[in-house]
């Protein structure tokens, strides 16, 4: 079985899992290189040595007998997403690099009254104050509201759909053996890692996260499983790397929110992934990442 296991995020509904490891791989490869390991590099990418596969669950978005995602959500779903939205907001608020966005940020959610009525028409103002930050407004209005919508959609779905949340967990488990030592996740990917983590009855060397909102409290952290959170059992090393301007991500800082997290919660790293901080590639391809994933692999620091 897999050796190293690859969990991705939002929005890959329209991929497979062949297509996603041909993407993600190169960039694995990349920052494994940089962090020093370059014939493990090598064995990743250039031979195909090493078994990585890619947990695929993108499919489960599709609408039925349709090419696009479902469209629609329900009331509790509408609900969690605008909660999810905010959130964002607040996390931009307080941490984005640019001033500009803080102050747009701060701006868009001090004209939030509440007053909405109705959970769907409340949803539209968050969108809308979304799309006005320098990560989102950069793809133009109209798709960046797609973009938006979608991963409120994807995450909402995932935590509350109990048929998806079932089927996701059991696709990701199924590539996790004795052989695996490394698990990479990324976005909605880390809560699905996390959880399956909790599942493992054998040691899972290194748990990689990033752009991970497993840290973002009501919306994600107190919907995780099982409550109260914690570091998974099984997991012997978890590291977690964010973008200070990924908004999907919660701040870097996670260890006091997950008991268990001394010495094998990895937390502190920050990466600058310019123009795109959410991207997979670009934070595969950081030493960040691959420094733990080669010292993993062959036992050796090199980084």
């Amino acid at each position: 079985m897999a050796e190293v296991v690859l969990v991705h995020g939002i929005a890959q509904e329209q991929k497979s899992a062949d297509g996603l490891e041909a993407e993600w791989l190169p960039s694995l490869a990349g920052g494994v290189r940089v962090a020093g390991y370059p014939e493990l590099a090598d064995r990743l990418w250039r031979t195909r040595e090493i078994d990585v596969r890619m947990a695929f669950y993108g499919d489960l978005f599709l609408a039925k007998d349709q090419q696009g995602g479902a469209e629609e959500l329900d009331e509790t779903e509408q609900e969690f997403a605008e909660q999810l939205g905010r959130e964002w907001l607040k996390r931009a608020a307080e941490d984005a690099s640019r001033e500009s966005d803080r102050v747009t940020a701060r701006r868009e959610l001090e004209g939030q009254t509440g007053e909405t009525q109705g959970v769907r028409a409340a949803l539209r103002p968050v969108v809308n104050s979304l799309v006005r930050l320098k990560p989102f407004a950069r793809f133009g209005v109209a798709l960046a509201e797609r973009m938006v919508v979608k991963a409120l959609r994807q995450v909402t779905r995932y935590l509350t759909d109990e048929d998806v949340h079932a089927e996701v967990q059991r696709r990701v488990l199924s590539l996790i053996d004795a052989d695996t030592k490394v698990v990479v996740s990324h976005s909605l990917g880390s809560v699905v890692a996390y959880e399956a983590a909790h599942q493992l009855e054998r040691p899972l060397p290194l748990l990689v996260t990033c752009g991970s909102p497993l840290g973002l409290r009501t919306v994600v952290y107190d919907r995780l499983r099982p409550q109260p959170p914690a570091v998974p059992p099984q997991v012997k090393r978890w590291v977690n790397v964010v973008d200070q301007d990924d908004l999907v991500a919660a701040r870097p800082e996670l260890v006091s929110m997950f008991p268990g997290a001394q010495g094998v919660l990895e937390s502190s790293y920050t990466v600058d992934n310019g123009a795109k901080p959410h991207e997979a590639a670009f934070y595969l391809a950081k030493k960040q990442i691959g420094g733990p994933v080669g010292e993993t692999i062959t036992g050796h620091h090199s980084w």
